[in-house]
């Protein structure tokens, strides 16, 4: 009896097992998660408090489970007796409703770690919240007000533009105390936050350290 298909066979057999073990498997992987600033809400979008981005305080992390630093509780206040206490929430060291009839401003106090950007970043922030074109480092000393309370400098500004077409006045406050930057916003209706002026300026002269 002749072995050539006896050889054949085994040879066959021996291919196939070869092809099969050099199969290639296909598979989907997972594509990477897309990064969200912290802090921001389910839409990508940072909340007004947020310093600027890529400052120490935005962070340089960018997932979501990653949580914005915050400064320390070294300051305090007096508020003027006719401004309403409003819960604080996890960015706000202090926040206040400030009413006239049916007009309401908003008034927030956040802390940030170091410089968060620098006092013209913050400020040009602000301006964009208010549909307001961004300063020039030269135009900077024009439209602010330097205080000095005890032991503490103090840049104010008052800023009149529109939000949501309708005209809206930022006074706003930027103290650097113990490496960090703390920032006093009362943000509402041109002419409420225009008559609160006196009122706000009196609020920034309360400011202490603990």
């Amino acid at each position: 009896m002749s072995t050539r298909p006896l050889a054949c066979a085994v040879l066959l057999l021996l291919l196939s097992s070869g092809c099969r073990d050099r199969e290639i498997t296909a598979y989907r992987a997972p594509k990477d998660p897309v990064a969200v600033l912290p802090g921001a809400d389910a839409s990508g979008q940072l909340p007004a408090d947020h310093p600027p981005v890529g400052s120490p305080a935005g962070g340089e992390a960018t997932m979501a489970n990653t949580a914005v630093p915050t400064g320390s509780d070294s300051l305090t206040w007096t508020a003027p007796a006719h401004w309403a206490a409003k819960p604080v929430g996890p960015m706000r060291k202090g926040s206040f409703a400030v009413k006239d009839g049916g007009a309401e401003a908003d008034l927030s106090i956040t802390a940030f770690p170091g410089d968060t950007g620098g006092l013209l970043a913050n400020i040009n922030r602000w301006r964009g919240q208010i549909a307001l074109p961004p300063l020039a480092a030269d135009q900077l000393d024009a439209h602010r007000e330097h205080l000095d309370i005890g032991a503490l400098h103090v840049d104010v500004v008052d800023f009149a533009g529109t939000a949501n077409g309708t005209p809206t006045r930022i006074l706003g406050a930027v103290v650097p105390h113990g490496g960090e930057t703390w920032f006093f916003k009362l943000l509402g209706p041109d002419a409420l936050v225009a008559r609160e002026k006196p009122a706000f300026l009196e609020f920034l002269r309360t400011v202490r350290p603990r």
